[in-house]
């Protein structure tokens, strides 16, 4: 597949949970990367209730900027009983820039990857912070913007969307996902106004999504439930996306 990179523009539509969730239901081996610029990770705190220690994570690589792949696979953590690997983000906020020097040899050894057979998703956190991982966004196969639809929420994303479109970023292909349709606006509805392709629409589905994203106890038909049935759905429509990007790159490039 590919290296999909997640973020959002104000608020909180879910980017963590929405990244931890697409992993744990990939159809492949993928890394999961915390490269939210924030600090702390959202999956030792969250998913794993704090139960799992920091080891080493993103500042570890960030202090080998020259010997990225060896140490990519050294600071890579198993899920147990998936085929979900992660690397954690900071400890702290004031880690951030430190980063500002491995994002770039970082997006070029997660391209490196899917020859190996693994995917990557990436989660970005926020557009716009000190440290954000702009080189992970733009080296993305499929870089997506989430966003609720609400109003404030639109808006709030309207200007990003619109650079994005300009090709400021220089994001290779972007998308927007929707988190909770018809709450009020529809997908069309989110799509026009933003003039982005809207890839997939997820349920607003609190008690599934707290599974992600504090480690909650499974509630009853979790695996048939709205949210697991949309992210299917994302993911079906994000291999669909890439595919077809990479089908108009191939045309493109013959003589």
């Amino acid at each position: 597949m590919a290296v999909i990179a997640l973020t959002s523009a104000a608020g909180s539509p879910g980017v963590t949970t929405t990244a931890l969730g697409l992993s744990l239901l990939w159809p492949r081996p993928v890394l999961l990367v915390e490269a939210d610029p924030t600090g702390g990770s959202g999956l030792l705190a969250g998913y794993f209730r704090g139960t799992r220690e920091y080891v080493a994570g993103l500042i570890d690589l960030a202090l080998t900027t020259s010997n990225v792949h060896d140490v990519l696979a050294e600071v890579s953590q198993r899920i147990d009983g998936t085929e979900v690997s992660f690397v954690a983000g900071t400890r702290s906020h004031a880690q951030a820039s430190a980063l500002r020097d491995l994002w770039q040899p970082l997006a070029v050894e997660l391209a490196e990857l899917e020859s190996t057979g693994q995917d990557v998703i990436v989660d970005a956190g926020r557009l716009g912070l000190v440290g954000s991982p702009e080189p992970l966004l733009a080296n993305a196969d499929l870089t997506l913007l989430l966003t609720r639809t609400s109003l404030p929420a639109l808006s709030a994303v309207r200007s990003w969307a619109e650079s994005a479109h300009r090709g400021t970023f220089g994001w290779q292909q972007a998308g927007i996902v929707v988190v909770g349709e018809r709450q009020p606006y529809g997908a069309r509805e989110v799509s026009g106004v933003l003039n982005m392709p809207v890839t997939a629409s997820l349920a607003d589905d609190p008690e599934s999504a707290a599974v992600f994203h504090r480690g909650s106890p499974l509630p009853k038909r979790f695996d048939t439930g709205p949210l697991a049935r949309s992210l299917q759905a994302a993911i079906a429509a994000i291999h669909a996306a890439v595919s077809r990007r990479r089908g108009e790159l191939l045309e493109g490039a013959l003589p």
